[in-house]
């Protein structure tokens, strides 16, 4: 079994590819939301409540969008967020990759937007970079709701495009239109095909 990474910047197109991916019927595990479900633990709010205080819980749940927007600001607090929830998150995804091995899966795709700047990228076999202008990028977080802020507030937290590039196995560019899109899957999934008869 061969472990692909996917990954790429915010508005770059990486979650429509693994969806693309897993309507071809491969196994995607997607870490975001695994990060987001993994807030709902018992010991996880707890880990919060006690570091970062009362006011980041609502309901007995992580209030993650005001969590979110104090961890893009400061780094310390972006890290010690990072401590609690990122060993979770690995040991969760071990045992999902573990299970799908078991099923006798080829290839399981892991979806990453920090897959370099976590290192987790050296526990796969290969990684596949979404990349887009940056023009197409902020127009795309545009017509999602985010504002040019909160876009200058998140980019500097993830590797440049061009620097993720260089690191890739694969890179596919996503500047056009859905079915562009799709052409340019096609070619990723021959080269996964290779990537599985090696690996």
């Amino acid at each position: 079994m061969i472990l692909v990474g996917i990954t790429g910047i915010i508005g770059s197109g990486k979650t429509t590819v693994s969806n693309m991916l897993s309507q071809e019927g491969i196994p995607v595990i997607d870490l975001d939301r695994l990060g987001k479900e993994i807030t709902d633990y018992d010991e996880v709010i707890r880990d919060i409540e006690e570091v970062f205080g009362t006011e980041y819980i609502a309901n007995k749940k992580v209030d993650i969008v005001k969590l979110r927007k104090i961890a893009f600001v400061d780094v310390k607090t972006r890290k010690k967020l990072e401590a609690i929830i990122h060993p979770r998150v690995r040991a969760e995804l071990w045992k999902k990759i573990e299970h799908y091995r078991d099923m006798g899966a080829r290839v399981v795709v892991v979806d990453a937007p920090l897959l370099y700047e976590t290192g987790m990228y050296k526990s796969l076999d290969k990684v596949v970079v979404v990349s887009a202008d940056m023009d197409k990028i902020r127009e795309r977080l545009k017509l999602r709701g985010m504002d040019e802020e909160d876009t200058d507030r998140r980019l500097p937290h993830q590797i440049p495009l061009a620097d993720k590039e260089k690191m890739a196995d694969y890179v596919l560019y996503n500047n056009g239109l859905e079915e562009d899109l799709r052409k340019e899957l096609k070619t990723l999934l021959l080269r996964i095909k290779e990537w599985e008869v090696r690996g």
